[in-house]
């Protein structure tokens, strides 16, 4: 009867979410046989989840992350067919607009860590260079910190950048080696985790978002290989294809033309976009 009181709905894409979603969720009440007390609890959790976000965090966003659900979409929305560059999560500290800054700036701060040049190039299927497509950046720190969770540690925007490639779709800036760390587990999200003996870790990485006009935009992240977690991300966020070594530079010379100590880490990355296709993405 709930399912059949969505049928008049004029939007038949809304009308196919609903009547799922309410088949769904009945068909799991009566799996489980919920209880009005675990209801009441779940209320409870939700609202406290609502509770927790800010214009800096988006607990509902961590919880979707912890349980498969941000990743499922990324992974059904953008499939990159072995070729395409595979997404990943966006994250819950994608909250402030990224700084527009010049090809080769530093967006770490006075702050200890490895040195770390990034290098890429962004292109489409056919190998063709995409000039001008936003680089969107952010990471965290050294110590496994965004600038949002520490304001009175860290500079406004530190360790975040938008670039725009070259003539020949390649960009590079320069940065410090990330750090594994714990999502946020103060909250609802974090009692989750608790209550099913779950770790609340990510491993090292780079978050990207690259888009260009006429390309289906991605993001996705760019992992430390060697550091912890990455088996057992607690967003289920890594993809094999995104695990790079990041190797140590020990020379002088190309540590001088880069603006960097000696020695210094690097890492390359290699995007490929795919063409934006609106009736193709409709018909999927």
């Amino acid at each position: 009867m709930v399912a059949a009181s969505f049928a008049a709905t004029p939007d038949a894409r809304l009308r196919h979410v609903m009547t799922s979603l309410v088949e769904h969720l009945h068909g799991f009440v009566k799996d489980v046989r919920l209880t009005r007390a675990e209801w009441a609890t779940a209320i409870r959790f939700l609202t406290e989840t609502g509770h927790m976000c800010s214009d800096t965090r988006q607990e509902f966003i961590l919880l979707s992350d912890v349980l498969g659900i941000s990743m499922l979409v990324e992974t059904l929305a953008t499939p990159s067919d072995g070729v395409l560059t595979e997404s990943t999560v966006e994250g819950p500290f994608h909250m402030v607009d990224s700084p527009g800054r010049e090809l080769g700036a530093c967006i770490s701060g006075p702050a200890d860590g490895d040195p770390c040049l990034v290098l890429g190039t962004v292109t489409d299927l056919d190998g063709r260079a995409v000039p001008g497509a936003g680089v969107d950046v952010w990471q965290a720190d050294a110590h496994g910190y965004y600038d949002v969770q520490r304001p009175d540690v860290d500079p406004e925007d530190n360790l975040r950048g938008l670039f725009s490639t070259d003539g020949g779709g390649r960009f590079w800036f320069r940065t410090v080696v990330p750090r594994y760390y714990p999502i946020p587990s103060d909250g609802t999200v974090g009692e989750l985790l608790r209550a099913t003996s779950r770790h609340p870790n990510r491993p090292a990485h780079i978050h990207f978002e690259i888009s260009a006009p006429g390309m289906r935009t991605v993001t996705t992240h760019l992992f430390v290989d060697g550091t912890p977690y990455l088996d057992s991300d607690a967003v289920f966020g890594v993809k094999e294809s995104l695990v790079r070594e990041f190797t140590t530079v020990d020379d002088p010379v190309r540590a001088a033309e880069v603006g960097l100590p000696n020695p210094f880490r690097t890492v390359e990355f290699a995007v490929v976009l795919d063409r934006h296709d609106p009736i193709g993405e409709r018909a999927r």
